[in-house]
């Protein structure tokens, strides 16, 4: 960027530092606060800070950002990663594209754009904002559900619609805004054949290149390369007459499955994360903010018509093609509904290709930020709006079948479905709960029977038979919805025996104070389990790995029962914490001590 100062670079700097922190503490996003922060620091407010012509400089640089996000998409995605999800991304995915892009191309050719025009934008607003919606969803806990899952699907599969529409973009070119020359079918066959050329030989070559540089075990060569690889295939491709994101893109599926994907991701992700958010930064620069003061209810129309189509789009999707739920296909639509930082990066490229006119690429921009800024709003909307008519209309539980002498599973988890599966596997009857009604949908598609209730409210466990129950498993992942399950149990049916799950050790001193003796840390068996693998993996004689787990699995399970009782004396519990280690070598002493001593003993005998 030779036009910008070392001043200039200190404040862009000052803004990447800022904006994002400051915008996910806000829960814009941080795409959106680096957006923001560029308009704040662009020539159309007062700050003023950059003009045009240094606001297209740094966009040009930042554009490699761009270039280097293409490569980690292509190290992640590994032919057994796109396999095993293949329905969800190859299926929901290419409907989604495929259906909101012709309904937003026909709105284009309705308000009178060229053919070409209509269609690419079209498509590039059909793309969502993977970086965003993957935030949002992730702290609005949607990710971890099935509609989630899905939405990564659809996400996964715009990606790779991102690469051909970047790449092809000057098939899109409309003759009086080109401005470079078209690509005719002769250079198209010569590219095709270069990319062909590149991934034979980056096959055969790259990976064994990599290895011979990681055998230096000198780090910042490791970098170079790993930058390298990607400036490489991105001048290459670009001497063939193809995108240089595209090049990036075959350079990191061509390292998928290597061995080194791991480091090179970490080595180039600083730089992507600095340039990407350098990009956005920039493209809030572009943007004209007296266009939205002129035209705030066209913007505002556009915005709207971009949201209801793509969220009508997923919904009806969700609904018929993965028989979502209302609630949950709602969610999914709504999640989706942005445009993307894809977007960007297209009309940027549109407009160098011909496709678009800059004040129509600028409009556009515009659009899709505040589709961006709209996406948390509306989750939070809906969120209130459903809970609110929870609390008007009391949830319908399924009715539960009449059982005697069976065990009841609060909790349909992981840990839920093991209990189940040794239950089924020995014939003893039980009723599982559980909360989620996508989690009960889910298991019954893999012929577990489990049923949607909250197993915190007398009415349910006395539809599931609690009278009559031989025990109850508490395996709630919620620690208070644990806690109210058990007292409810305790205190309605006091002779039904509780077996518990705890989250940690304050989680299993509250199920003690409610009398729930049976209980086991949830993590607690499995950590002893692989300790003593590693101990015999470190030559340790299985014995003595058994005897060594063994005293400490005693020891501790001892000290849970004595920090509950002196739970209220903090003193107490410290000076035990900072005794524990020294106590737990002279167990181990003793307990080697004991094991020489019975050794003699039979070797006396034997010699008698």
């Amino acid at each position: 960027m030779p036009g910008v100062t070392l001043q200039e670079t200190a404040v862009l700097l000052a803004a990447l530092a800022i904006a994002a922190p400051l915008a996910r503490w806000l829960g814009i996003g941080s795409v959106l606060g680096y957006l923001v922060a560029g308009m704040l620091l662009g020539p159309s407010t007062i700050g003023f800070v950059f003009s045009d012509y240094e606001a297209k400089e740094i966009l040009d640089f930042a554009e490699f950002g761009i270039v280097l996000l293409l490569f980690v998409i292509g190290l992640e995605l590994r032919p057994k990663r796109l396999f095993a999800m293949r329905n969800a991304v190859f299926g929901l995915g290419s409907a989604q594209v495929g259906l909101t892009g012709m309904l937003l191309a026909l709105g284009g050719l309705l308000a009178g754009l060229p053919w070409q025009t209509a269609l690419f934008i079209g498509f590039a607003l059909a793309l969502s904002s993977t970086a965003f919606a993957l935030q949002v969803m992730e702290e609005t806990g949607d990710l971890n559900t099935r509609h989630g899952r899905l939405g990564f699907a659809v996400l996964l599969f715009q990606d790779l619609t991102a690469i051909p529409l970047i790449a092809l973009a000057p098939i899109f070119a409309v003759g009086e805004l080109v401005t470079d020359p078209k690509m005719d079918v002769i250079s198209a066959f010569k590219g095709l054949a270069i990319i062909a050329a590149v991934v034979v030989a980056g096959h055969y070559l790259l990976d064994h290149f990599i290895r011979l540089v990681a055998r230096a075990r000198i780090r910042e060569a490791m970098t170079a390369t790993a930058l390298l690889t990607v400036v490489g295939f991105a001048m290459v491709m670009q001497q063939a007459g193809v995108s240089t994101s595209l090049g990036a893109f075959i350079a990191g599926a061509l390292l998928a499955e290597s061995s080194y994907r791991h480091q090179l991701e970490a080595d180039i992700q600083p730089f992507e994360g600095l340039l990407l958010g350098l990009f956005f930064t920039a493209i809030g620069m572009t943007i004209d903010l007296r266009v939205v003061l002129q035209e705030p209810v066209l913007i505002l129309s556009l915005v709207g018509g971009l949201v209801a189509v793509k969220a009508i789009v997923l919904y009806t999707l969700g609904r018929w093609w993965e028989e979502l739920d209302p609630g949950p296909a709602r969610r999914l639509g709504l999640a989706l509904a942005q445009g993307g930082e894809f977007a960007f990066v297209l009309f940027t490229v549109g407009y160098s290709a011909g496709v678009l006119t800059w004040e129509m690429s600028e409009l556009l921009t515009i659009v899709v930020s505040v589709s961006m800024a709209l996406t948390p709003i509306l989750l939070k909307l809906d969120e209130l709006l459903s809970r609110r008519k929870r609390k008007t209309a009391a949830p319908s539980y399924e009715p539960l079948p009449d059982k005697d002498g069976h065990v009841i599973i609060a909790g349909f988890g992981r840990f839920g479905q093991i209990v189940a599966r040794i239950l089924t596997a020995r014939r003893i009857p039980f009723t599982a709960l559980d909360i989620d009604p996508e989690q009960v949908e889910f298991v019954r598609r893999f012929g577990s029977q489990a049923f949607y209730g909250d197993a915190s409210r007398p009415e349910i466990l006395d539809a599931a038979g609690a009278q009559s129950a031989r025990a109850f498993v508490l395996a709630i992942d919620d620690v208070d919805a644990s806690l109210r399950a058990a007292e409810i149990v305790k205190t309605r049916y006091p002779d039904l025996p509780i077996y518990a799950r705890a989250r940690n050790r304050a989680h299993a001193h509250r199920l003690l104070d409610l009398g729930v003796n049976k209980l086991q840390r949830a993590t607690f068996l499995s950590a002893i389990d692989i300790t003593r693998a590693l101990l015999m993996g470190l030559g340790v004689p299985s014995r003595e790995a058994e005897r060594i787990t063994h005293t400490f699995r005693s020891h501790d399970e001892r000290r849970l029962i004595e920090d509950y009782q002196d739970a209220s004396d903090l003193e107490k519990l410290q000076e035990r914490a900072r005794s524990d280690v020294k106590t737990l070598e002279k167990l181990f002493e003793e307990d080697a001590a004991e094991e020489q001593r019975l050794r003699e003993a039979a070797r006396a005998e034997e010699e008698r």
